[in-house]
């Protein structure tokens, strides 16, 4: 059998044995064969029946068919997959073992799993409508066999499966989706496809084929150190990945990039890398494939659910604490993928701020990278699939995400924290004056070299006590010098301050590391300039630079910079930052039109010889400028004003002498000046009557949003029993399709048999009759479902219905010989009618003609009474 070199292969992976110590039986694994999971749900049936019809009776491989079924409704699929195959289909019970030539169904209702060659069956967790059985086994599978494990998507609505070939994928193993265009609903293949995470597409019927093709292949490449020339030809390999793509992977594990390239290798049925480089040499889309093979990466939000937890209720509130006054961190996140650790970080600090008072004076900015161009586009989208729910609370999926037709849109406020570039981590400049670095699993694809570089790296990036979060199966390696675990079981360190590791290693191949470092004094000397001209700068903006504030184009104060207490002041009541409201006596009524002169004017407007009196009631000389800013572009639209304290000029001390004139315009002007400050009031008010309309109708916006995602909540479910009804309809309409056929045979076996028969149910009703039966009772098709008392007949049989009644009761078969009036005979015979569940449902009445063999008996008898007759008693024939 063709798995004998797989399954030594596989088996010699798995089971170490010390040098030191004696030889010892090595472990078997319980699953030494490649199990295939084909998943699949509406109009599905179809393409199942066609991949098993092409499958050998001894491939050697194990089928499990997950499909999402109708809870409530027992499943047909075992029987009718089993016309399409010879080989055994057996439906899952808990803890069977799996064996290969045999093909596996899910049973309803029940969510299912592997575990050390078992099948395990668990009540489902999600409700009806969020189930995700697919992506469930498609993981657990990949957990389990490694690269022996195969994933088939077929035909289907929604996007269960995307995640568990991803998972497959990852794992070595191999991924087909079936081919859109041949699928009745193509939104699962579609969505794997999508994701990038599926090897071939191709029709079901030929997939069988391949994958065993695949799969055999596979277990006999040659590796470089046994293929003539291997070396030279993989060095060749990752020359031609360098040149195409400006990418090296000289210091990635050798086994790793191996595993890549036979995987692509296997795919093409190509059986040594000597002739895998020319084909890469003439197709350079196989080099960007190979390159994205090389890239992929497995990520999930909030994975190891035990870190995230440790990070959000310790490790982040003592960095908040150590910082009481506020500040902006930074974090950096090498190899992000698709972004879904980067958001993971940004919710989780988002939760922590929040229950801080006020939240404000924290931020966060994340810095996610990645080497794939394709991962940052779609991380940078914020948009997942429905399938997150497995690893996202519905909290969380409230409070951060907007539900869209088929997906999950990342909120702005989220969105806004992180900034998505691409960056090769081992030949770009990295990051620094970090307080978070989380780099998952990514070190384990590197080899220990490479390793002993990044570790002093992350090091130097972050800042004295910064976070560093690893990944399960990373560490520091021998820099214990430099990171302190704060919990062993979540790989994650605090950093400590060695002075030894302060700068930029000097082999980090960036241009910044090709001149020597400074020394410290050199440091120090060349610093010292840059901090005098912050120091004078500031000090001259303290002495020298006149009071200020910035403005909106409604007057609402955004900065101030200065001593303005001479003229603003707080106004009485409820805390208002709108200057009009603010200027002192004045200024008040002279500021409305010189904002909007500035407005409306560019460059400087100015308003000298303006008194202000003090709190003090002091007399003091004031000139404005304000003007209207148009750049940078943050500030744009708003309104820059400044206030110089001028000496006042002697007629202003002097006091006049009253004039009536004068002091009728005064009180004039002092009546408009109020009627101005009422209407000003007024439409403060009326401010603050809009800006309350405008929360209420964001209240009413949530409260709307919030009943969108119910109906989006309950359309998914309306599509889950849609998905399970379309299935079971499936089902059905191929019970119905065999029953119509077996309904066919026996017709045509009843008319052949040119007998008579009539079948009644136990009210002696008919409820079929043959074509013969016609020319006993005078039937025709409408007559079904009639008695058949009421039926006319040429039969001298009155107490037909009697006996038939009495073989209900009796279960003893009456048969008659019953002549017609026509003069025809019939043997009736009368027999209970049995269901398949062996229950008496009525009787069968069949009529055999017997006329020719009365008349022969006739005939007989007449011809042995004619003898009689002829002879005389003691005489003798003539």
């Amino acid at each position: 059998m063709p798995w004998r070199v797989l399954q030594t292969m596989t088996t010699s992976k798995r089971s170490k044995a010390s040098p030191d110590t004696p030889p010892v039986v090595p472990e078997v694994p319980l699953i030494t064969f490649p199990v295939v999971a084909i998943g699949a749900s509406a109009g599905g049936l179809d393409p199942i029946v066609a991949f098993l019809g092409q499958v050998p009776q001894e491939s050697g491989l194990a089928y499990v068919v997950i499909q999402h079924l109708d809870p409530t409704q027992k499943a047909m699929l075992p029987e009718l997959l089993q016309r399409a195959t010879s080989i055994p289909v057996t439906e899952i019970t808990h803890h069977v073992p799996l064996r290969a030539n045999h093909i596996y169904v899910i049973p309803s209702n029940a969510d299912l799993g592997v575990s050390k060659g078992r099948f395990v069956l668990r009540e489902p967790l999600q409700p009806r409508g969020h189930r995700l059985p697919i992506d469930m086994f498609f993981q657990e599978l990949a957990s389990e066999l490694g690269e022996l494990a195969v994933g088939v998507v077929f035909s289907g609505m929604g996007s269960d499966g995307t995640r568990g070939m991803q998972a497959i994928k990852q794992a070595g193993g191999l991924t087909l989706a079936q081919h859109p265009d041949t699928a009745k609903f193509d939104m699962m293949p579609q969505s794997a496809i999508a994701a990038e995470v599926v090897d071939l597409v191709d029709y079901p019927e030929k997939m069988p084929e391949k994958i065993i093709n695949y799969l055999f292949r596979s277990s006999f490449l040659s590796l470089p150190g046994r293929e003539p020339n291997g070396r030279n030809c993989l060095h060749e390999i990752v020359n031609l990945l360098s040149e195409h793509t400006g990418n090296s992977f000289t210091d990635y594990k050798i086994n790793t990039v191996l595993r890549r390239i036979e995987r692509r290798m296997s795919l093409y049925q190509i059986p040594t890398m000597e002739a895998y480089v020319p084909y890469l040499r003439d197709n350079p889309a196989e080099i960007d494939l190979l390159f994205k093979e090389l890239l992929i990466g497995v990520t999930s939000f909030f994975r190891d659910q035990k870190v995230w937890e440790y990070l959000k209720m310790v490790a982040l509130p003592q960095l908040l604490a150590a910082n009481p006054d506020g500040r902006a961190f930074k974090a950096w996140i090498p190899a992000c993928s698709t972004g879904e650790e980067a958001y993971s970080l940004a919710m989780v600090f988002h939760e922590v701020v929040a229950g801080i008072n006020p939240p404000s004076k924290y931020s966060l900015q994340i810095f996610a990278t990645d080497l794939s161009a394709d991962a940052i586009d779609r991380a940078r989208q914020g948009r997942f699939s429905k399938n997150i729910v497995s690893d996202v609370s519905a909290e969380r999926l409230q409070r951060f995400f907007v539900a869209d037709k088929n997906d999950y849109c990342i909120k702005k406020e989220i969105r806004n924290m992180i900034i998505f570039a691409q960056q090769n981590i081992i030949s770009d400049p990295p990051f620094t004056k970090l307080d978070i670095l989380c780099c998952r699993n990514l070190l384990i694809y590197l080899n220990a070299k490479l390793q002993q570089r990044l570790i002093p790296l992350f090091h130097y990036a972050l800042n004295r006590d910064g976070l560093l979060l690893l990944g399960s199966a990373d560490t520091p390696g021998h820099f214990s010098e430099l990171f302190v675990p704060l919990i062993t079981s979540t790989r994650l360190y605090r950093r400590l301050d060695n002075l030894a590791r302060q700068r930029l290693p000097t082999y980090f191949p960036t241009k910044v590391s090709l001149a020597s470092p400074p020394t410290t004094s050199d440091t120090r000397e060349a610093s010292m300039p840059g901090k005098i001209q912050a120091h004078v700068e500031q000090l001259l903006l303290q002495k020298y630079s006149p009071a200020a504030a910035l403005l909106n184009q409604d007057g609402d104060i955004l900065y101030i910079n200065g001593r303005t207490g001479v003229f603003l002041e707080p106004a009485a009541g409820k805390a208002n930052w709108n200057i009009h409201a603010m200027a002192r006596e004045g200024l008040r009524y002279e500021l409305p039109g010189l904002i909007k002169q500035a407005l409306q004017t560019d460059g400087l407007v100015r308003l000298k010889g303006l008194v202000v009196k003090d709190h003090m009631g002091q007399s003091v000389g004031v000139d404005l400028t304000a003007e209207a800013l148009s750049q940078p572009e943050s500030l744009s639209g708003m309104v820059f004003i400044t206030f110089s304290s001028v000496p006042l000029a002697p007629e202003a001390r002097r006091s006049r002498s009253p004039n009536p004139k004068v002091l009728e315009l005064e009180q004039q002007l002092a009546q408009a000046r109020n009627e101005i400050q009422a209407v000003r009031d007024e439409m403060q008010t009326s401010r603050e009557e809009l800006k309350s309309a405008n929360e209420e109708l964001q209240s009413t916006n949530e409260e709307l949003q919030s009943t969108n995602e119910e109906l989006t909540t309950s359309k998914e479910e309306m599509q889950s029993l849609n998905e399970e009804l379309y299935t079971v309809n499936a089902e059905l309409q191929s019970k119905v399709d065999d029953l119509s056929l077996v309904n066919s045979d026996m017709k045509n076996l009843l008319n052949s048999t040119d007998i008579a028969t009539i079948f009644l149910d136990s009210a002696l009703r008919i409820r079929r009759f043959t074509a013969p039966a016609t020319q006993i009772y005078k039937l025709i098709q409408t007559d079904l479902r009639r008695p058949l008392s009421d039926i006319v007949n040429d039969l001298d049989y009155p107490d037909l219905e009697t006996d038939a009644l009495e073989v209900i009761r009796s279960l003893v078969f009456s048969e008659r010989q019953v002549p017609t009036k026509t003069g025809r005979w019939y043997n009736v015979r009368i027999m209970p009618y049995r269901t398949i569940e062996n229950v008496i449902d009525g009787v069968v009445v069949t009529f055999i003609n017997i006329t020719e063999s009365k008349l022969l008996e006739a005939q007989l008898r007449q011809i042995q009474s004619g003898s009689a007759t002829g002879r005389e008693p003691g005489g003798s024939a003539s």
